[in-house]
């Protein structure tokens, strides 16, 4: 793989059961790219460890006077020299490579794995810590890859080295044998808490991260409220623990360099004293001494790959853990489905809550937890985060759809929708059945202020389609920004639109009219809206209210507004003892009307039977008062109950 041929067709499925695992399937992937850096590596690091004995045999051909072998040693030199060049262009080329590559397929792994999730990742993973994982981890992963195999060539021209000089003169070879590997491993007992502050480094970055994300993500919030001081203290001690973990970890390093450098250089003294010995007793030349003392000096060269192996594993093992935890994220449901690829089309019935929404119809859902409606509205959307019993549209569960089709044929717009960076006509180029236009779905969404405002800050340009959104839609107010989702979802136009509090930012003029636009524009297809705003439930054909996930009333608004005491509470933000406070009010005025109707009814009744008092004497007063006596206790009856 060159870096002309990215991005990958196919990244590759990768192990992610842990961050060594996670490297080491990198580095597998990578083979040839990996063989070709050793090679090279190889190449150089051979001809800079050949320069010693050049030297040497030039010296010793100098003290023997002979011409030939001090221009055979030269010629050996040329070759050495362009050895090191062309190993180092091509070692060089080859690293950077594997680095961009493997960084690449990191990228792609990653952004395959936030497609396939969907917002279920930032449930589960910070949004800081997926914005650290993409960015600066992707780099350090990316280096520990083409560090390896310059390390594996520098480790095996040290074996090549060492067993030359042992060929070529044994009595310094054994020292320079001994002494080598004690070098490589001097620095090991430093490296585990090399690794765990650069562990803490890493961790506290990574949290300084997620605040400032966080941060920038609310500071229109925080300066409405006067937070701006706060968080940005928050962050300032954030940023100075970063700094002081950093300053322990670069203190850790800082010893292991200098142990790198102070054991080659004892090395070297005792070679060089050992050396002068033998050269006294005639048991090495000159040639031989100044050989072996000038390869243990070049030997430095490929040893200091070994302190960047292990600075590469260590800030790269943390890095690829916090990878692999993302890439290990699963569904709950297969992406890929058991259905042919089709968009049915009908009513949308959820068997968890008995939620319908019938076919052609704006359906208003109304629902006290606003987790609850989420996770509902994520549901219909047939692939949820969390597993149940899977939606039907038309009778056909959408889970068994694949994640295409079933995001075709139902389009969930949550609460929060998330507008990226460009320009207008790039956000609303989505896909879209064509039937809905952008000015149709901009004026059903009542963009025309937004659209202004999008003239006047861009200067460069005349047409608002043409005019630049910020990151995250930052530029605009909260209002703007979710009238602007609210045009790009009703431009895709699918069979079934599922909209999660599409105007709760907005004043009650502007949701009037976004409501006729949106019943105006989906007529003939079949839309959902969680909202308890009356002029959105007013406007709906039918009104649904969920109460502890199940489906408890289904009517027009006024209807259930007046019989539904639930709902009552939800849209109208009645509390209990004001509900309680009503109906004592109605029972009361019920009452009066009882107790209004009775007397009237005693009168009624006490009026004939006087004027037959006279005629019948005592019995008829008798009757009379018996029936006066029944309608009073009736009249207490009710005052008491009331």
């Amino acid at each position: 793989m060159q870096i002309q041929d990215l991005p990958y067709p196919d990244p590759g499925v990768p192990d992610a059961r842990s961050g060594p695992r996670f490297l080491w399937w990198l580095g597998r992937n990578q083979l040839g790219g990996q063989l070709k850096s050793l090679a090279w590596g190889l190449l150089h690091f051979v001809s800079v460890s050949a320069l010693p004995f050049c030297v040497g045999f030039a010296v010793q051909a100098v003290v023997d006077r002979s011409g030939s072998r001090l221009a055979l040693t030269g010629g050996l030199m040329v070759l050495c020299g362009a050895g090191i060049a062309v190993g180092d262009t091509f070692l060089h080329r080859a690293a950077v490579t594997n680095w961009i590559t493997a960084a690449a397929r990191v990228q792609q792994l990653l952004a395959r794995q936030a497609a396939h999730l969907g917002s279920a990742l930032t449930r589960r993973v910070a949004a800081g810590e997926v914005v650290a994982v993409s960015t600066g981890d992707v780099e350090k992963i990316g280096w520990f890859v083409e560090a390896l195999s310059r390390f594996l060539a520098a480790a095996l021209t040290i074996v090549v080295v060492c067993v030359g000089l042992f060929v070529y003169q044994p009595a310094l070879g054994v020292v320079v044998a001994v002494g080598v590997p004690v070098l490589a491993i001097s620095v090991l007992p430093l490296l585990p808490r090399a690794t765990r502050r650069a562990d803490v480094q890493r961790e506290k970055a990574g949290r300084a991260t997620e605040l400032a994300s966080d941060t920038v993500a609310g500071l229109r919030v925080l300066r409405g409220i006067g937070g701006e001081e706060l968080f940005l203290d928050r962050y300032r001690r954030a940023s100075q623990e970063v700094r002081h973990a950093a300053v322990r970890s670069a203190r850790m390093w800082a010893v292991i360099s200098a142990i790198q450098v102070l054991m080659p250089g004892l090395l070297l003294i005792a070679i060089v004293w050992h050396g002068v010995q033998l050269a006294r007793q005639g048991r090495i030349t000159v040639g031989e001494l100044v050989t072996v003392y000038s390869a243990v000096m070049v030997m430095s060269y490929p040893l200091r790959h070994f302190e960047e192996i292990a600075m590469a594993y260590s800030f790269s093992r943390p890095s690829a853990k916090r990878a692999a935890r993302v890439l290990s994220l699963e569904r709950v449901t297969d992406t890929v489905g058991t259905r042919a690829a089709e968009v049915p089309t009908g009513d949308l019935y959820d068997p968890d809550t008995g939620l319908l929404a019938p076919s052609g119809l704006l359906t208003a859902v109304v629902c006290g937890d606003p987790d609850a409606a989420g996770r509902l509205a994520e549901r219909l959307g047939g692939h949820p985060a969390e597993a149940g019993t899977s939606v039907l549209l038309d009778g056909v569960p959408l889970d068994e759809l694949p994640l295409d089709s079933a995001r075709t044929a139902v389009l969930v717009q949550d609460k929060d929708p998330v507008l990226l960076s460009g320009s207008l006509r790039e956000l609303l180029d989505v896909p879209a059945s064509g039937a809905v236009g952008a000015k149709e779905a901009l004026a059903a969404a009542q963009c025309g202020d937004v659209l202004v405002a999008l003239a006047q800050g861009s200067l460069d340009t005349e047409d608002p389609m043409d005019a630049r959104i910020t990151e995250r839609g930052r530029s605009l107010s909260g209002g703007q920004r979710q009238r602007l989702a609210l045009a790009r979802s009703l431009i895709t136009d699918p069979e079934v639109l599922v909209l999660d509090e599409p105007t709760s930012a907005v004043d009650s003029h502007t949701e009037a009219r976004i409501a006729d636009g949106v019943r105006e524009l989906r007529t003939g297809r079949t839309t959902v809206v969680f909202t308890s705003s009356p002029l959105l439930l007013d406007h709906a054909d039918r009104v649904v209210l969920v109460h502890e996930g199940e489906v408890v009333a289904v009517g027009t608004h006024r209807d259930l507004l007046r019989n539904e005491s639930r709902y009552r509470a939800v849209v109208t933000r009645e509390t209990e003892e004001e509900s309680a406070s009503r109906e004592a009010s109605a029972s009361r005025e019920a009452s009066d009307d009882q107790r209004a109707s009775l007397l009237g009814e005693l009168h009624h009744d006490e009026t004939p039977l006087r004027g037959a008092e006279d005629d019948d004497g005592g019995s008829l007063r008798a009757a009379l008062d018996d029936d006066e006596a029944a309608l009073r206790s009736a009249l207490e009856e009710i005052e008491e109950s009331a």
